[in-house]
């Protein structure tokens, strides 16, 4: 008895890793956009590394995944992982700092 199971596999697998590549550029390009903007002095004060080391592991990190090593490989992975450690910790001390002002 044939199926097609393996066929409707596939296809799943295709939306499901477009939709883990879509979630991780866009995750990553607003990580690397929002430490752009931001003023370099504000980040010793948060007690962080460098406004410059930020960019530089957020932008080879969108870098490799642009480049298509995939969300799945261990770039993509390490890429979302430093994304979100800035979103969800840097960002929010440097929102405190700023007394919650400004357009992020």
């Amino acid at each position: 008895m044939v199926t097609a199971a393996p066929i409707f596999y596939l296809d799943v697998k295709t939306v499901i890793d477009l939709a883990l590549l879509v979630f991780a550029l866009v995750v990553e390009g607003v990580a690397f956009v929002h430490c752009l903007t931001q003023r370099s002095d504000a980040f010793p004060a948060i007690g962080t590394i460098p406004k410059g080391a930020w960019l530089a592991i957020l932008g080879i990190c969108l870098l490799l995944t642009l480049l298509g090593f995939g969300v799945l490989s261990i770039f993509g992975l390490v890429g979302i992982a430093a994304s979100l450690i800035y979103l969800l910790d840097v960002r929010v001390g440097l929102r405190d700092l700023t007394d919650g002002k400004g357009f992020w």
